[in-house]
């Protein structure tokens, strides 16, 4: 018997057992089949076994690697990892369609979700805290695809964001000031460009004594903090019923006493909630948003109130009242993330909310002042040069 057969001999063996296998199982289950093997043979094949029964099969290492924070899988010969510095293909191959299908389907039953042919596209976050897409295959023609999103192990310091180039020494004296200052802003950007990573950084900085109240659609921000509430949006179930959505969280989270409402990302009629709250005296909240450029930020905003029901008009007027500031982040040719500018939001003559340019952040790590440099300075006022002292002398300290 070969190695393929002993494996499916093994899985029939324990699938009659049902439960997830123990590793004691894979290995009597082994054993049964009475074949010679040495013990070092069973310790792989019960590795192999348990990883194909009750985790990732041969993703299984990718998932356990410290830097990789997207697994992607285009079918059964195509595997893909971001590490930080962009997609990279993989030497991992499935031996068939059935294996990625089969893998799809027990990761989403994990997540106590329906995925066959009558309902072939999941998203969906298992126990682990890892973000599982997956669509079947004919609806993805190239066959099963999978996309795992994984959490952050911990949350980067702002001095780890610069040592990493994401921001220059300048620009987190400035990040640190927008916070201490308890201005309400966005971190946007595109996908995978570090909105998430960032504002968990920043959100470190707050005051010990604070409380914060997390509200996300999936639990991705992991701040150091003393002080933290988080609360996750959780989908219907198979029959539809017991879905609670961010919109319903963020109602919640007001009752909470939050010195501080952050929304993981704004995506939909949450929006209104978060102006209302930041025009009710809930200083210093904050979010990310999905947007291509920092000047797309007002037509962002616009687009998610109207279709919550606000009109054009009320918008604009509740974005320009709520919101100081926007932090945008781009994903450069070499695959790096980094802070690209910052804007102040506010409104124009024609009543609409612009997002002004403040301060652009180069590649080489210069801080460019724009037109609304001098109106940021004056609302981080003293904050923003007790930050510059305290940067200046970390950047003296490691020069020395």
């Amino acid at each position: 018997m070969n190695a393929p057969r002993l494996i499916d001999a093994v899985r029939e063996r324990l699938a009659d057992a049902g439960g997830e296998p123990t590793g004691g199982q894979v290995a009597a289950a082994l054993r049964a089949e009475r074949r010679l093997l040495g013990d070092r043979e069973v310790l792989a094949l019960a590795d192999e076994l348990r990883a194909d029964l009750a985790g990732a099969g041969p993703l299984e290492p990718l998932l356990r690697a410290p830097e990789v924070t997207d697994v992607l899988v285009n079918g059964p010969h195509e595997v893909w990892v971001d590490a930080g510095a962009g997609l990279v293909r993989t030497a991992v191959r499935f031996p068939d369609e059935t294996a990625v299908r089969r893998l799809a389907q027990r990761l989403a039953a994990k997540a106590g979700r329906r995925l066959d042919d009558a309902a072939p596209c999941v998203d969906a976050r298992l126990p682990g805290g890892i973000r599982l897409h997956a669509v079947l295959s004919p609806v993805a023609l190239g066959g099963t695809c999978l996309s795992l999103r994984l959490p952050r192990r911990r949350a980067f310091t702002l001095e780890e964001l610069v040592a990493a180039q994401a921001v220059p020494a300048a620009g987190a004296a400035l990040l640190a000031a927008l916070v201490a200052a308890r201005l309400a802003f966005l971190i946007t950007g595109g996908t995978g460009t570090g909105k998430t990573t960032l504002l968990s950084g920043l959100l470190s900085l707050a005051d010990p004594r604070e409380r914060l109240v997390l509200v996300e659609d999936s639990a991705e921000l992991r701040p150091e903090h003393p002080h933290v509430v988080r609360l996750e949006a959780r989908p219907p179930n198979v029959e539809g019923a017991g879905g609670i959505t961010l919109h319903d969280l963020v109602r919640q989270a007001l009752r909470m006493r939050p010195d501080r409402l952050v929304i993981g990302e704004v995506r939909g009629r949450e929006v209104v909630d978060l102006l209302a709250a930041l025009n009710t005296g809930h200083e210093g909240g904050c979010g990310t948003l999905h947007a291509n450029t920092a000047a797309d930020v007002p037509a962002r905003l616009e687009a998610l109130g109207c279709a919550a029901g606000l009109t054009r008009e009320a918008i604009h007027s509740q974005a320009a009242a709520a919101l100081d500031a926007v932090v945008h982040l781009v994903r450069d040719g070499a695959g790096r993330r980094r802070v690209a500018e910052i804007r102040l939001l506010r409104r124009g003559p024609d009543g609409l909310v612009e997002a002004v340019p403040a301060v652009a952040f180069t590649a080489d790590g210069r801080l460019i002042a724009g037109a609304g440099a001098a109106a940021l300075t004056e609302l981080l006022g003293d904050h923003w040069k007790a930050a510059r002292k305290v940067w200046e002398a970390k950047e003296r300290s490691r020069d020395g």
